[in-house]
């Protein structure tokens, strides 16, 4: 049975709750409209719309700082990343913000002495602090033990402790009776200093604003407060908590319940003896590594849209597969702006993170667009970042990086092969996992098959695909215009199974074949070629337009990891949570099978199915 007010009364409207909110612009949009309408009750909604927005981008810019991790991963606190269960229950975390905004709209009526505040007061802020400091503090603490006791943990307070790892929007994670006793707490000196007649606009505005700020800070999972001020200013220990502090009564829930001052912790004997030493310990842990990552995995930016899909720009959009998202369009600009300054200045960098079975997995970002791969002059720059980014993972420990689409690129660098040829002596193992992207697209094709299109044909995948099909006597028409490239692959092939590998030079020659298999892009007019009931398969980046409704398509070649993968959060390109890309998967299946080789240049045929029975073993599905 839920307990009473532990719901949100609108927590069956989804995105539909924003609507909550329309009164008040229409209170605003209307008196512009007309004369007649009191200005006063129309300016109080517009503030109230503006402290809301500001509200939720001191929350947004918090996430985004804590999820920078190439920034903050040396301060962090809790070393859990976290994972799509805690972004699925946290999703609604602004609740308090529109219930605070109506309960402020009825104070405002409730209240005349909130009308016609001015914009500026000092007084005003001397008796807020006095309020805060004498009243809501010691409220709040008094109230924050309470809901600890069983019953009111239990049926309350418990759901914001189910967060495992906190971070800002934890802070807003709590149930209806826990912020309207919030909201009494930040109403008190808000309405106290108005009373005395000393409020002020500028005075609501950095009540509300600050509160929020210290909240978000308590929760975000870096530490920020740097130990110095503490030891040159004792006292002030006991002015402002930290996030570490506020992380040891998540961990050790008996102690540390102030709300933002320590010193009624200490008064009241419940502050935790860690909390200035582990404060210390993380603070001054900038030149350390902490954790090494067992397997890397070298991504690269896709484009500007692909960008805005990262974990700091916004956490909920990165948890959900990549689509193009119009409220996204606005930041544009700024993002390729950041891309440009990281394209001039920047270095490979720590884009997220999860564990499995104990290991730690780093996925790492070169910062080029996909673009840049193809340009002659940007290829040698692109080399160097990957090569840095090698020689860091063997100089930290790293067991195996594997190498995302482009980083392999045949031309760029042989798949890998310039690398461990540059640096012999390499411990960490360099994977291009396309043995077991080879493996998902041939365990995709029907069992029955007889014939299939192949373009792409003479790639490292293209030629793995062909010659083990040819040896299970499938009809093979490789698209290519070099003949000598084709004849090459073709001798690869036994005698008796030479034959079945056919050379091709234009897409009408696969007007008869329902099974394409796409390794380079094509247009919608050449996949007009294909007869109805066909289906693509594809290996190429970016994935081809889904042009014809006649027609099926897959998906890139991609595997679900393990289930009992930890900590993961985010959704990479085109794929669905807990999804990753072959080549991904691949040095995944690796670092489990504890392999000891390097998986570079041209595909051993002979290895299909044998990765692909190591990836079943561990728990890696096609999906």
């Amino acid at each position: 049975m839920v307990a009473p007010l532990s719901a949100w009364p609108w927590e069956n409207l989804g995105i539909f709750k924003y609507l909550l909110y329309g009164p008040f612009l229409a209170k605003v949009l209307y008196s512009r409209f007309h004369e007649e309408e009191s200005h006063e009750d129309s300016s109080w909604c517009l503030h109230l719309l503006i402290i809301c927005a500001l509200r939720g981008l001191i929350h947004q810019l918090w996430s985004s700082y804590n999820n920078m991790l190439f920034l903050t991963r040396n301060r962090r606190i809790l070393q859990q990343a976290v994972g799509f269960k805690q972004i699925d229950s946290e999703w609604d975390w602004d609740n308090f913000i529109i219930l605070q905004a109506l309960i402020a709209s009825m104070g405002s009526y409730m209240f005349p002495f909130l009308q016609n505040l001015p914009h500026w007061n000092a007084k005003g802020f001397i008796a807020l602090l006095t309020l805060h400091m004498a009243v809501s503090e010691p409220l709040y603490y008094w109230m924050h033990r309470y809901v600890h006791g069983s019953h009111l943990f239990t049926h309350y307070h418990s759901l914001h402790h189910s967060s495992p790892v906190p971070n800002p929007f934890t802070a807003g994670y709590a149930t209806f009776l826990e912020h309207i006793m919030l909201s009494v707490v930040i109403g008190i000196p808000i309405l106290g200093a108005s009373a005395m007649g000393c409020g002020s606009i500028s005075m609501i505005y950095a009540y509300v604003l600050i509160f929020d700020f210290l909240r978000c800070l308590g929760h975000c999972n870096v530490e920020v407060v740097p130990y110095q001020i503490f030891d040159a200013i004792p006292f002030a220990r006991y002015l402002l908590y930290t996030p570490t502090y506020h992380s040891l009564h998540h961990t050790e829930m008996g102690t540390n319940f102030c709300l933002f001052m320590p010193l009624f912790d200490a008064l009241w004997k419940t502050l935790n003896g860690k909390s200035w030493e582990l404060q210390k310990k993380i603070s001054s842990n900038l030149e350390k590594h902490g954790r090494v990552p067992d397997f890397v995995f070298l991504a690269h930016v896709v484009d500007v849209s692909a960008a805005m899909h990262a974990p700091f720009v916004f956490r909920s959009v990165a948890s959900l597969p990549y689509l193009t998202r119009i409220f996204l369009f606005p930041i544009w600009p700024f993002t390729l702006l950041v891309l440009l300054v990281m394209w001039a200045s920047s270095k490979t960098f720590l884009y997220t993170f999860y564990e499995l079975r104990g290991r730690l997995h780093q996925t790492w970002a070169v910062p080029r667009f996909g673009f840049q791969y193809f340009l002659p002059f940007a290829r040698e720059g692109i080399n160097n970042h990957i090569e840095e980014a090698i020689l860091r993972a063997d100089k930290l420990g790293v067991k195996v990086i594997s190498l995302a689409a482009l980083n392999k690129n045949e031309a760029l660098n042989g798949g890998g092969t310039l690398f461990v040829n540059k640096h012999p002596n390499l411990k960490v193992r360099v994977v291009h996992g396309n043995t077991l992207t080879a493996a998902v697209i041939i365990n995709d094709l029907p069992k029955d098959v007889e014939e299939v299109f192949l373009s792409g044909a003479t790639s490292k995948l293209g030629r793995a695909i062909a010659l083990y099909l040819c040896r299970r006597r499938v009809r093979v028409l490789m698209l290519t215009l070099s003949a000598e490239r084709f004849q090459k692959i073709q001798k690869e092939a036994p005698v008796d199974c030479q034959s079945y590998l056919v050379q091709v030079t234009k897409y009408q020659a696969a007007r008869n074949c329902k099974t394409w298999i796409v390794g380079k892009w094509i247009t919608p007019r050449e996949q007009r070629w294909a007869p109805p009931g066909t289906h693509f398969h594809q290996f190429v980046v970016p994935p081809i337009l889904s042009y014809r409704r006649d027609c099926t398509y897959g998906d890139l070649a991609a595997m679900s990891l393990p289930d009992d993968v930890q900590g993961l959060g985010c959704c990479e390109y085109t794929m669905d949570r807990g999804v990753v890309h072959a080549c991904h998967a691949g040095g995944v299946v690796h670092l489990l099978e504890g392999w000891t080789h390097h998986e570079v240049g041209a595909i051993d045929v002979e290895r299909i199915d044998l990765v692909w029975e190591a990836a079943s073993k561990h728990g890696l599905k096609p999906v």
